[in-house]
């Protein structure tokens, strides 16, 4: 069990609740079917979350006086830049290459091999039941466990340039053999796993022309006996199977109970777009696997409470334009207006915006007018959303405004994330890892999947330096639209 940090205004406690945490996730591929599977953290019995703590008006402590005061100045367009220092809005010289690592974060190419959430994607729900269990459910609860709520949540990720269309099946198709004949686990076999795709296949392919969707869920029946819930993952082939004309490269193998862990389908679903897990996996299998992102990105953690994707996935995804990305080029000072993350056409604020205790209302491109407090329009989402520091070949940093509004609208602290990108690390090997601005604290203890992370993001009024690198960031205010004003110091 991780050792406990410190409460702010609290002695050290003792008898912090230990979660249970998943076993080995990586699974290698092997001669006869070369295979990489994605996997999800497992954090069960979580019942207790942030939006509670929302509703009942509970907000983050002040950090100081500077906090009290906000801003109400707009700052024009995407940037003021105080020369010798330049901010890119094209971005190119920020831009990491694609590497051959799993799931690369570089974003210089996109990898064919995986569909790219730029266009609606239409996605079959296909339910397996098996010889050994009569199912307890339907095929339409099943489906209702995960859409629209996956739907839902790219929909608002993508400031809707995304649509993930479902399409489930209406019946049961029944395999040829037990459940229990499959051997179904978190760490499957090879032979095993290929056998139970080939048999779903086989079953489905009479009644379903798979030459018509871009993404294949196999949802088995959760309550027959054989059915492991840990082993739900994203199978990716290197020989396609073959259905209809059409090449399946990779199936979404779902064996969720009902009801499932929550937004675990959205977490997969970004496995299927390219995206790496961001958790960490402690050698020995045991300790906290949520110390690289915490709550920060749903690929960390489907339980965050802050899971909307990173800048630099939405980025990668094709979600921000070129000119949404700030590129700071140095030595020298740039200020920057972000927007927040979450903000986009229609997004609601939320409640409990803000470290200065009151509920802000929309943002909007530098500063052009804010909507009621509360308001549901949260501003057209077309300003600056991600500033990014190049730090090597790599590698680099990442800043964007984290506020309750959009997938985040349980937040913890509110305020501008940092975090290094490393594009040669392998998935579920720290790409992404958030830089702490507040190491010595914790926030959203009852709440977190990784308290000590929660309140990362640099607060109004703040000054941070990075660790190990030469530069400072500084949040300076709020416009009367909600953006963030920062000054990014290189060199």
């Amino acid at each position: 069990m991780p050792r406990p940090l410190p409460r702010k205004g609290s002695a050290r406690r003792t008898g912090r609740a230990r979660r249970l945490l998943p076993r080995a996730v990586r699974i290698p591929a092997t001669a006869s079917e070369a295979v990489r599977t994605a996997r999800t953290v497992r954090v069960r019995g979580r019942t207790r979350r942030a939006v509670r703590r929302l509703a009942d008006g509970r907000l983050p402590s002040l950090r100081g006086t500077g906090a009290v005061f906000t801003s109400l100045t707009a700052v024009a367009a995407t940037s003021l830049v105080a020369v010798p220092s330049v901010a890119v809005p094209l971005s190119a010289a920020c831009v990491l290459r694609r590497t051959d690592a799993h799931h690369s974060e570089g974003i210089d190419t996109w990898n064919r091999s995986y569909p790219r959430p730029t266009r609606a994607l239409d996605a079959v729900l296909v339910f397996l039941s098996f010889p050994d269990a009569a199912p307890l459910t339907t095929p339409a609860e099943l489906a209702s466990d995960h859409f629209p709520a996956t739907s839902s949540f790219f929909e608002r990720a993508s400031y809707g340039r995304f649509t993930l269309r479902a399409h489930p099946r209406p019946e049961w198709i029944e395999m040829p053999r037990p459940s229990t004949a499959y051997a179904i686990e978190r760490d499957w076999d090879t032979a095993q796993r290929a056998a139970y795709l080939r048999d779903a296949m086989a079953a489905a392919d009479a009644r379903i022309d798979f030459s018509r969707y871009d993404i294949v869920y196999f949802v088995a029946d959760p309550d027959a006996p054989g059915v492991d819930s840990d082993a739900t993952k994203v199978v990716n082939l290197d020989r396609p199977l073959r259905a209809d004309g059409t090449a399946v490269r990779r199936i979404v193998t779902v064996f969720e109970k009902h009801p499932p862990d929550r937004l675990v389908l959205a977490h997969e679903t970004g496995h299927v777009f390219d995206l790496p897990d961001l958790y960490h996996r402690p050698a020995d299998g045991r300790g906290d696997w949520d110390t690289h992102v915490g709550d920060w990105d749903l690929m960390g953690s489907q339980f965050g409470l802050a899971p909307d994707l990173f800048g630099w996935h939405k980025w990668k995804l094709g979600w921000l334009g070129s000119r949404q990305v700030a590129c700071v080029r140095g030595p020298g000072t740039t200020r920057l207006t972000l927007e927040s993350l979450g903000a986009g056409a229609g997004a609601s604020a939320g409640a409990g915006a803000g470290w200065h205790g009151r509920r802000d209302g929309g943002t909007g491109w530098g500063g052009d007018g804010g909507a009621a407090a509360g308001a549901e329009a949260f501003g057209p989402g077309g300003g600056t959303k991600l500033a990014v520091v190049r730090t090597g070949r790599d590698s680099a940093l990442g800043f964007e405004a984290r506020g309750a509004v959009g997938n985040d609208v349980s937040v913890c602290a509110q305020g501008i994330l940092v975090y290094r990108i490393r594009g040669e690390a392998e998935s579920g090997e720290g790409p992404i890892e958030v830089v702490d601005a507040h190491p010595r604290t914790e926030a959203c203890w009852e709440e977190s999947v990784y308290p000590p992370l929660a309140d990362a993001p640099v607060a109004l009024g703040e000054t941070f330096t990075v660790p190990g690198e030469d530069v400072r960031v500084e949040v300076e205010g709020r416009t009367a639209s909600g953006a963030w004003t920062v000054r990014i110091v290189t060199g």
